[in-house]
């Protein structure tokens, strides 16, 4: 952990919109970080599609604020047709409601079991259609139960990922910068950040490396989940923020760095 004399130098992972805004705040509460996006998106599903499905669905469900922004991009918000909007997250509540949304149901717990356990997720669908708009990937829990109980699920993909490529010596860049924090916000990116720092650094047999990062930087995730896949990965010092956005991430760098 960070000892009495260290003081917080954050590493941000995040897409570069949302790695900026992160930074900005954490520089308003006087802690350090560097921003370091590991990829970017892209548009991926075409017009016909968005439209197809935004207009022939009861439910339509977004679960992170890219998936708004790409879907209106798409096909304008001025013609969705649906009964219902569930947004994962409080960020994406709020993408959706700048948009003019209102009535948006949102889970207190942010993520696939937070969503199930609203009521009008928690019951059995008779056909149903829903559709769940996400990047080109990710968890599938939230769509295989919803077909569990009935509904007709279908996914609009509206973005990709298109990971960028970095130097093997990327991760003894970090270190001279004197990273000893890292913000994760999805396994995705844990993945990423481990090939980076730990397989790469095996390969140059960088053991000293391999073991700062493994044993003395601190690793604040979004989830129990990712938490979970950290130490599968042997990261000791694992802290969970309470969820992915802005101010959960900056009230836990706040207690950390309080508590040094």
């Amino acid at each position: 952990m960070l000892n009495n004399k260290s003081t917080l130098n954050v590493l941000i992972t995040r897409p570069t919109q949302k790695a900026q805004a992160l930074a900005k705040s954490l520089a308003n509460s006087n802690i350090a970080s560097v921003n370091q996006s590991l990829f970017d998106y892209q548009p991926l599903a075409d017009h016909q599609t968005s439209k197809r499905l935004l207009t022939n669905n009861n439910i339509i469900i977004f679960v992170s604020v890219s998936a708004v922004e790409f879907a209106t991009k798409m096909f304008s918000i001025n013609h969705w047709k649906y009964k219902k909007i569930i947004a994962v997250g409080r960020a994406t509540k709020e993408a959706l409601q700048q948009l003019g949304i209102s009535n948006i149901l949102c889970p207190e717990q942010e993520n696939s079991e937070g969503l199930l356990a609203l009521p009008m997720l928690n019951k059995n669908f008779n056909s149903e259609p829903i559709t769940i708009v996400r990047g080109a990937s990710g968890r599938e829990h939230l769509a295989e139960q919803l077909t569990k109980q009935g509904a007709i699920v279908t996914y609009l993909e509206s973005y990709q990922c298109v990971w960028r490529t970095f130097t093997e010596d990327i991760s003894k860049q970090w270190f001279k910068q004197q990273i000893n924090c890292i913000v994760v916000t999805s396994n995705a990116i844990l993945e990423k950040l481990i090939q980076l720092i730990i397989v790469q650094q095996e390969h140059l047999e960088a053991q000293e490396l391999i073991t700062y990062w493994r044993s003395q930087c601190v690793w604040v995730v979004a989830s129990q989940r990712i938490a979970n896949t950290a130490k599968q990965f042997g990261l000791t010092h694992v802290i969970i923020s309470n969820g992915a956005n802005k101010d959960a991430i900056i009230n836990t760098l706040k207690q950390l760095e309080n508590a040094k």
